[in-house]
């Protein structure tokens, strides 16, 4: 069965380059930049689609027309997607402001990632890939492990040495084979290429080849379906590593504007820890691209992105917003940790805590306002972390 996709192009929003979507690809080959799918739309009824959704399975595959698997028997699912918007009420810190949490470590392999993975893995297999391969500072590598073993096709996951066991353990036990290196992300991923060179392998790296980020949109879809037009955030704040939610966010909000079904966007916020915060410095100073952070060390692994790729579309994502970047440390992220967990009976990574924290900092310096209505993007389970070990290490510094 066909899906409906409406995929027609991929373009390059750097230097304007368009091919044919139907072979494998990665970057740009005019620039090296990331590549975006495109969708024919003209004359296409697009409020009967967005009406009749809620009448499909609840997952992020209801949004098939925009995007780009265009056959069912290609679709690599777990049944990941349409994850709750849990209202959290007031937040101490942020008086008068409506504070919801999206939560994403509902997903199936615990995180955001199966969001991007799904999809990537299935227009991989659709293209007739056989094997994958991701550096990753954990999540990343769970998803493509998992959705390659339900694709029939054989992953290699690149992860830092410090990477937590359990993450470790979960790579192996999907069968992907699992390469430790020293180092942060990007170590791993420099590591990666090297070694992948000339096996015929693909990359799936964050935006470094363009279907990941065609799963991290649903993320916008999804909080346009579920917040309504009235209930939609004022501001969304998310924790960013190599930024690929800001830019699928931003990329969904922009095809549902110009498909004449949304109005106004929300502001995104970009929250990094403050040992590895490259693009809140950017943001900062007004840079078109990050500089790479000289000496990065966090708790939160999936923070630990010193130099993210194609730093250009996250910037461009955050200030189309109106948005903005907040630091916040490890400190107030493991008491973000525990006061989710007890106050409101949420179980969230550390880099999935960090817009909590960063809340109260907003509040404070007027970028969020009583009476506003805020949506924190929690992306990934903290079950696989102690909060104690944590603390404990923060206190050996």
């Amino acid at each position: 069965m066909r899906t409906d996709s409406r995929l027609s192009y991929l373009e390059c929003r750097a230097c304007c380059t368009q091919l044919e979507p139907d072979r494998p690809v990665g970057t740009c080959p005019t620039c090296g930049h990331t590549l975006f799918a495109g969708y024919d739309t003209v004359g296409w009824d697009a409020r009967t689609w967005w009406a009749e959704l809620q009448s499909r399975p609840a997952t992020l595959w209801r949004y098939r027309e925009l995007l780009p698997v265009r056959e069912s028997a290609r679709v690599a699912t777990l049944g990941e997607g349409f994850t709750p918007c849990l209202e959290l009420g007031e937040v101490e810190g942020a008086p008068g402001v409506k504070v919801v949490a999206k939560d994403d470590g509902s997903m199936p392999t615990g995180s955001f990632k199966a969001r991007g993975m799904t999809v990537a893995v299935s227009r991989a297999w659709e293209l007739g890939l056989r094997e994958l391969f991701v550096p990753s500072a954990g999540n990343a590598g769970t998803a493509l492990s998992a959705y390659a073993a339900r694709a029939g096709l054989k992953a290699r996951v690149y992860v830092p040495e410090r990477t937590p066991a359990p993450i470790k353990q979960a790579i192996r036990l999907y069968g992907a084979e699992l390469v430790e290196v020293p180092g942060t992300i990007r170590e791993a991923g420099e590591s990666a290429r090297s070694r992948e060179g000339g096996r015929g392998s693909f990359d799936m790296s964050t935006l470094r080849e363009p279907y990941r980020v065609e799963g991290k949109k649903t993320m916008g879809f999804e909080i346009v379906e579920e917040s309504g037009v009235e209930g939609l955030p004022d501001a969304i704040l998310y924790p960013t590593g190599g930024g690929t939610g800001l830019v699928g966010m931003a990329k969904a909000f922009r095809e549902l504007r110009a498909l004449g079904l949304l109005e106004r966007t929300p502001r995104l916020y970009a929250v990094q820890s403050a040992g590895c915060a490259p693009v809140v410095q950017a943001l900062a100073e007004g840079s078109p691209s990050v500089a790479p952070w000289a000496h990065p060390a966090t708790i939160a692994p999936g923070l630990l992105v010193p130099s993210p790729f194609s730093s250009e579309r996250i910037l461009e994502a955050v200030r189309e917003s109106r948005g903005g970047g907040v630091m916040v440390s490890d400190r107030e992220i493991v008491r973000a940790m525990r006061d989710l967990a007890v106050r409101h009976g949420v179980s969230a990574s550390p880099e999935a805590a960090a817009p909590y924290a960063a809340l109260p900092q907003l509040f404070r310096n007027g970028r969020i306002r009583s009476g506003e209505r805020v949506l924190l993007y929690l992306t990934g389970t903290g079950l696989v972390f102690s909060v104690g070990e944590l603390e404990r290490s923060l206190a050996d510094e």
